[in-house]
């Protein structure tokens, strides 16, 4: 049995890992590393890859540079949080936001000092990035469209440091990041939807409030329609070896989730829509083992 304090410790620790999503940084971190193994370096020895501590620093660098981004985005958000995520913002209040902000600041000089073990571009890669966080959760994510467009690509810029790290320019990786950028996009959008009760209570200009429900979901509808182009060129012009089942389940996924989008009305909808979506997005990270599962199993054994 625990005692009275370790109950409160560990509700504390709970309540900190909810602030920072801890289980969306263990997915970035995975995915990071399968990337650099799977897509940016697949000719280079699984040793040296693992055991490369640059790509141990930058993957730590984005892990808590996106985590203190959680937290400053949480704090931005803690009265809308109270509409859309009672439950949620229970938890999250058990640390007090002095408490929030200095780990924020904490979070934030451990990716610089972490970057500045790899290089000056590094440092100043995650510098801006750590601005571009705090500019979207303070102004730019209360802006329709533009909030949608920024948060997207916040979402996937960690993997822009590994892929600068390698420097593959192969055009098999934007067209990864493409279709990994729609889902996202798609997924923010759907958010607005999901979160429209609180945006409009706190004067958030988001795409439903400013346009309207049905146009929201005819932008979705464009942006699923534009995944089926990376999706095609991935299963038909790369070799991705049995991922081409991913992608398949995607498309699959999507049409399913189209036809219940427009069937949608309140936020128990919505959020069956946005899990779909992060099934996904998780699905995804893990699927990058099917490129070549010769390699994995030689990998394993």
């Amino acid at each position: 049995m625990f005692t009275r304090k370790q109950k409160h410790v560990l509700l504390k620790f709970f309540s900190m890992f909810s602030v920072v999503r801890g289980y969306n940084i263990l997915v970035i971190v995975l995915a990071q590393y399968l990337t650099s193994i799977y897509i940016f370096a697949p000719n280079k020895p699984l040793r040296k890859v693992l055991f490369d501590v640059n790509l141990l620093m930058l993957v730590l660098a984005s892990a808590t540079a996106v985590a203190g981004g959680y937290i400053i985005n949480n704090f931005y958000d803690s009265e809308k949080d109270l509409i859309n995520r009672p439950n949620k913002t229970r938890l999250d209040k058990l640390v007090s936001q002095n408490t929030k902000l200095s780990f924020y600041f904490v979070l934030n000089f451990s990716a610089i000092i972490m970057a500045s073990y790899v290089s000056f571009k590094a440092v100043l890669f995650f510098s801006l990035y750590i601005f571009a966080i705090w500019l979207y959760s303070h102004k730019l994510k209360k802006m329709p469209i533009i909030g949608n467009i920024v948060s997207s690509i916040l979402t996937i810029t960690p993997f822009f440091a590994v892929f600068i790290y390698y420097k593959n320019f192969d055009t098999v990786i934007f067209v990864h990041g493409t279709f990994l950028f729609l889902i996202i996009a798609i997924r923010e959008l759907t958010k607005d939807l999901e979160n429209l009760k609180g945006d409009l209570a706190l004067n958030y200009r988001t795409i439903p409030i400013v346009y309207g429900e049905n146009t929201s979901k005819k932008i979705i509808t464009f942006f699923i329609i534009l995944t089926l182009l990376p999706a095609y060129l991935l299963v038909h012009k790369y070799e991705i070896g049995y991922m081409y089942f991913y992608f398949y389940s995607c498309i699959l996924l999507l049409i399913t989730f189209l036809l219940f989008l427009w069937k949608s009305s309140t936020k128990m909808h919505y959020l069956i829509l946005h899990n779909i979506l992060k099934i996904v997005i998780v699905a995804g990270v893990f699927s990058i083992l099917l490129i070549n599962i010769n390699l994995v199993l030689k990998r394993i054994m």
